[in-house]
């Protein structure tokens, strides 16, 4: 639950937004710990219920991209295969599946065609065979640029490597895991229509809903919040089976910067990435004719926002930055949950871990090393932590910080006694002025 106060600025952000936007509706949860703790809404038409779909838009593609990351889990693809290895017909050179991911591949943002998301869909084949060198605008990693397209052509990857359709892979492998049952390729009621909102006379033009097909991939679903609220779950660690936090680490991890002047946005591996203040969000926004979504999350306090509305747009606000302030809003007005209780260990650390622990020095810098109970030997630097597990006698493999990957080597003397330690050939003594 959260605090009467942060629940009031939470409503007040909504109902603000939707006054100030003119929106049908618009109705946004806050998520903790893998739970909703609390639900706004705004709005009459519809009057918004937790159980009413909207369209998701494009964080359909962090879905896609679950998918993708999955099977490379699997072996049964690798981010950095040419797309030609699963697309044969499609000549794109230099591009891989990474590149796709990460909207750096330097396809142009849309296919080729009527504009997809208000139009008919094609069949895979009629989208593929339209996808040639020249919808490269620019090489692969040169710069970010959005791509609809690149989506697409992932979607069509899931089905080659699978032998089964996009939509059908997605809904085994994390729709139903997750138990996400009314997130539906189409509609199904209740759902809130779509409109565009007229600038003068503030009346209502129904959009089309139509079936995307071959780019579906980019942004063909349906949600309601709660289903939202079970896939933030899973990005904060809640349902490892489905995405572990290890593959959410790698989706967060920047691939492109989107404005690398002032670097508050970048995108990584399906996944937005924001920065306010000093934190990172990563999520996604969407956007189909006549919906908005977002989807914004802090993993490292498990909270997260999910917001949808029936309208193309929220002038003066946008749903990234509404997303943005109501996670705001939650965790500058909610205290930090209070640590675990420390807990005396049930036995001292093993006898050959004894000898390392207590204080080290290097180049005049104090660290101690100390034991965890989950068989961790922790060494507290000046500024960092890090982290060791134990590979063999004497040998030991970073796990954090600036030590991740790292090798720990026990240095003795003659005696076979414990004289140092090797830490990536810096070489730590117990006595501060030793070389």
């Amino acid at each position: 639950m959260l605090t009467t106060r942060t629940r009031d600025t939470v409503d007040e952000i909504v109902a603000r937004t939707q006054v100030a936007s003119r929106a049908p509706s618009l109705v946004a949860a806050v998520v903790r710990g893998g739970a909703i703790a609390h639900l706004s809404s705004a709005g009459t038409n519809p009057t918004p219920s937790p159980d009413h779909q909207y369209r998701l838009g494009s964080i359909t593609k962090t879905l896609t991209a679950a998918v993708v990351l999955g099977l490379r889990d699997d072996g049964r693809l690798d981010l950095d295969d040419p797309v030609t290895a699963h697309l044969p017909t499609v000549d794109l050179p230099g591009v891989r599946l990474r590149h796709l991911l990460g909207h750096a591949s330097g396809l142009q943002r849309e296919p080729e065609g009527a504009w997809w998301e208000r139009n008919p869909g094609v069949s895979l084949d009629e989208l593929l065979a339209r996808v040639t060198p020249a919808k490269l605008a620019f090489g692969p990693y040169q710069r970010y640029h959005y791509s609809n397209l690149a989506y697409g052509l992932l979607g069509a990857v899931i089905e080659r490597v699978t032998g089964t359709p996009w939509w059908d892979t997605l809904a085994a492998r994390v729709l139903t895991p997750l138990g996400m049952t009314r997130t539906t390729y189409h509609p199904t009621e209740p759902y809130a229509r779509g409109y565009v909102i007229h600038p003068w006379d503030g009346t209502l033009r129904e959009e089309p809903r139509e079936d995307a097909r071959a780019m579906a991939p980019a942004g063909q679903l349906w949600s309601i919040v709660d289903d939202m609220a079970r896939f933030i779950a899973a990005l904060t660690g809640h349902h490892p089976a489905v995405l572990s936090p290890a593959t959410v680490d790698e989706m967060a991890r920047p691939v492109v910067l989107a404005d690398p002047e002032s670097w508050t946005q970048g995108y990584g591996l399906g996944l937005q990435l924001w920065r306010s203040g000093e934190r990172v969000y990563l999520g996604h926004t969407g956007s189909m004719p006549g919906y908005l979504a977002v989807v914004i999350v802090h993993r490292r306090s498990a909270t997260g926002v999910v917001a949808f509305a029936n309208t193309y747009t929220l002038p003066g606000t946008g749903i990234g930055r509404t997303g943005m302030a109501i996670l705001d809003a939650v965790l500058d007005g909610e205290p930090a949950p209070a640590p675990r209780a420390w807990q005396p260990a049930a036995e001292p650390a093993p006898a050959d871990v004894q000898p390392l622990l207590g204080v080290w020095w290097w180049m005049g810098r104090q660290h101690t090393a100390r034991w965890e109970p989950d068989g961790t030997l922790v060494i507290a630097a000046p500024a960092d932590e890090w982290r060791f597990t134990r590979e063999g006698p004497d040998r030991w493999r970073g796990l954090t910080g600036e030590q991740a990957g790292e090798i720990l080597t026990v240095l003795r003397d003659p005696d076979g006694a414990v004289a140092g330690l090797d830490i990536a050939t810096f070489i730590f003594r117990r006595d501060p002025m030793a070389d």
